[in-house]
């Protein structure tokens, strides 16, 4: 092997590894919330009332206890009852009890939660980014596996070809299959669960149509500003790593976002009075009765190793590129 083989052959195995952990990252729970109080006790749920966020979505945290989730199923039913008149918007949608094998769906009982200080459901936020997000991570992969390829013209090829597929395949998908549609549709019936004023939500509804439309041309304008600055800039084909490397801080970022937006978009619906607030982001909190957690969970991690192997394949990179040894 000779001496250039060496590192393009360490260059394509740490692109290699991070691919592998952004596309498992995708499917994995990459930061859990949860909530207690002493009206949820410990043996009903242990770990309290508990969801995990993806990037496609929220997802039911809790799990069957045993006894435990008879006692828990008490309590809810309990809860609803009390405060039937009040609070039929959440009885409306459902029980937050589910009888399958995860047992209490918690995503529910956490909307439920929320409403007591005022709170949007959880399903609203981020209502552009989450259906999109497949796109985007087809856009990241098709980026490493190009920066894994050491000969220019192959770069190029690659890169066209994955763009070309993901954006066909994202057109197909919101439009063709209609999607997009669907997605706004579901927005408009979440929001309405809680918020009674069919015109406002109508033209949030519009909203989202409207950036996803927008965040859709543009994620394909930028698809032709990367084949182009590879094309031209001998030292562009470095952002096709660095931009995916920084996904653990994209996702804090738009984390943190949007549990502002949450915070400070309180509505009078809440049982419970409080001033506009920061969620914690990481750590532990407390908002009126509960006390709130907030960590990231093993999707994370898949993310930061995504960053750990990246950072010394860009390094590498960028001293083949200094020396002349890489095109």
């Amino acid at each position: 092997m000779n001496a250039q083989a060496k590192p393009n052959l360490l260059v394509a195995a740490l692109t290699g590894i991070a691919l592998v952990a952004m596309v498992a990252a995708y499917f994995a729970p990459i930061w859990w919330v949860s909530l207690t109080a002493p009206n949820y006790p410990k043996d009903a749920f242990p770990d309290g009332i508990r969801i995990h966020f993806h990037f496609d979505g929220v997802y039911n945290g809790c799990k069957a206890a045993g006894k435990g989730t008879r006692m828990a199923e008490e309590i809810i039913q309990k809860d609803l009852a009390h405060d039937d008149e009040r609070y039929n918007p959440v009885l409306d949608k459902g029980k937050n009890i589910d009888k399958g094998a995860q047992g209490l769906d918690c995503v529910h009982e956490m909307n439920t939660i929320n409403h007591y200080v005022g709170m949007f459901p959880i399903a609203t936020g981020a209502p552009v980014e989450k259906p999109l997000a497949k796109f985007f991570f087809a856009f990241f992969a098709t980026m490493l596996a190009a920066f894994a390829v050491t000969k220019k013209k192959l770069r190029l090829a690659v890169l066209g070809i994955g763009f070309a597929a993901t954006a066909a395949w994202m057109l197909v998908d919101q439009y063709v299959l209609g999607h997009l549609d669907a997605h706004v549709k579901a927005y408009m019936e979440e929001t309405g669960t809680f918020f009674r004023e069919p015109e406002r939500i109508r033209e949030w509804g519009d909203n989202v149509r409207s950036i996803s439309h927008a965040v859709i041309i543009g994620l394909i304008l930028v698809m032709g500003v990367v084949v182009a600055g590879v094309a031209k800039l001998r030292n562009f084909q470095l952002l096709l790593a660095l931009v995916p490397a920084l996904l653990p801080l994209f996702f804090v970022v738009t984390y943190a976002g949007w549990l502002w937006f949450f915070g400070h978009n309180l509505h009078p619906w809440g049982a419970f009075t409080v001033k506009p607030f920061m969620p914690t982001v990481f750590g532990e909190g407390k908002v009126a009765q509960f006390s709130t957690y907030s960590y990231p969970y093993w999707g994370y991690a898949l993310l930061m190793l995504m960053f750990l192997t990246l950072m010394p394949a860009l390094l590498i990179r960028r001293k083949q590129l200094r020396e002349g040894a890489a095109e």
